[in-house]
């Protein structure tokens, strides 16, 4: 299995998952569930007793970031919330600057707990907007109109100095010029970071049945191109550059949790379904909610394996190909105990560094602007 890599001195980062919707999108594969109710004082006490087995285990570390995400993590009770964060905070000191991040979709009922959320000590809000018309609304079957939206967006700005929110584009139907507007109109909200998604049918969801059945006809892949440039240029015009494939934010705003995920740092997971990684080791929570729940109450639910220093470096490569700057060699031989040249097919990085979509020197390894929008592929060819 090879020996685990010593603790490291980087600050860690806290994930909370929430797995409550009100309702499961066509398109969505997350753990996310729709439940007719909830115990909110056993889900406190269970989210608290897997964050205090997480701590136990991560001693003497200092606490960068919270990331509340789900499922629907507005649904959580503010109350819930501040639990969470205090008890996070007395288990690990916390960064001057630590950033804690919500996940919220801008139902007015989940709108209205925002300012609840702050006062506990949420300080960026994610926004799932999604689409800026009500048909394309209706169609990726979200709960919310467009003035729903836009007002929860208004409220999120009032509260929060940190604001980021999602679009899914390359939607069935989409063109460039139907695009261009609704983009330009969500740059103009102001906000700091925007996750701009390329819709991807996942195994199992209700738009890949469709997709299969001939009823969802996607853009093709010159016109999914297209989209993936003009994104790229209007908001690089904007200032929000593309520090990451999907996302786009104003020089400091970068999300810092996910850059914990993407420069391969240790992270705790809680919460069903929640993965982690600390030291060289890979934790998991049952996903079904009330199979985690119960397992919690009775000591029990997760599961912990030790990673190969290769499972580790292809982890690794994996999440830091994503990145604008790419992979710093010299981090990754120290989070992952393998050089970076042991996980790479020397002949294909040539050649696709011949080809103009990557870029290879001494400091590491990077795609290139038109290498970008292929990461899935270039990885499939180039990891050994």
């Amino acid at each position: 299995m090879g020996n685990p890599i010593p603790a490291a001195p980087d600050p860690i980062a806290l994930y909370v998952h929430w797995p409550f919707c009100v309702t499961k999108c066509p398109y969505c594969d997350f753990n996310s569930h729709v439940r007719a109710s909830i115990d909110d004082n056993a889900w406190r006490t269970a989210l608290l007793a897997d964050l205090a087995h997480e701590a136990a285990r991560l001693p003497g570390r200092r606490l960068a970031s919270i990331f509340f995400g789900g499922g629907t993590p507005s649904l959580m009770p503010p109350a819930t919330v501040a639990a969470i964060i205090d008890a996070a905070t007395h288990h690990w000191p916390a960064a001057p600057d630590i950033e804690i991040t919500l996940e919220a979709n801008p139902s007015s009922v989940e709108a209205a707990r925002f300012a609840g959320f702050a006062a506990a000590g949420v300080n960026r809000l994610s926004l799932g907007l999604q689409a800026l018309n009500d048909a394309d609304l209706k169609a990726l079957g979200r709960p919310h109109d467009l003035a729903q939206g836009l007002a929860a967006l208004d409220i999120a700005q009032a509260n929060f100095a940190r604001v980021s929110f999602d679009l899914i584009y390359d939607r069935p139907g989409m063109t460039p010029d139907s695009w261009a507007p609704e983009l330009a109109r969500a740059i103009a909200f102001g906000t700091s970071h925007l996750s701009l998604y390329q819709l991807t049918l996942e195994p199992g969801t209700r738009f890949t049945a469709l997709h299969a059945r001939g009823q969802l006809d996607m853009p093709d892949s010159d016109t999914s191109a297209d989209l993936f440039d003009l994104t790229r240029a209007m908001t690089a015009d904007a200032g929000l550059f593309a520090y990451e494939v999907s996302n786009h934010a104003r020089p400091g705003a970068e999300s810092r949790h996910n850059l914990a995920y993407w420069t391969y740092g240790d992270y705790a997971g809680i919460g069903p379904g929640a993965h982690g990684r600390r030291q060289g080791v890979a934790t998991a929570r049952l996903k079904k909610p009330e199979a985690w729940l119960a397992g919690v109450a009775a000591g029990s639910g997760r599961s912990e394996t030790l990673l190969t220093p290769d499972e580790r470096a292809t982890e690794a490569l994996v999440m830091g190909l994503r990145l604008a700057a790419g992979i710093d060699a010299a981090r990754f031989q120290a989070r992952t105990g393998l050089p970076l040249a042991a996980v790479l097919r020397p002949d294909r990085v040539v050649r696709l560094v011949d080809q103009g979509l990557l870029e290879q020197d001494t400091q590491g390894l990077r795609l290139t602007a038109a290498g970008q929008p292929f990461v899935d592929a270039v990885l499939k060819q180039i990891a050994a």
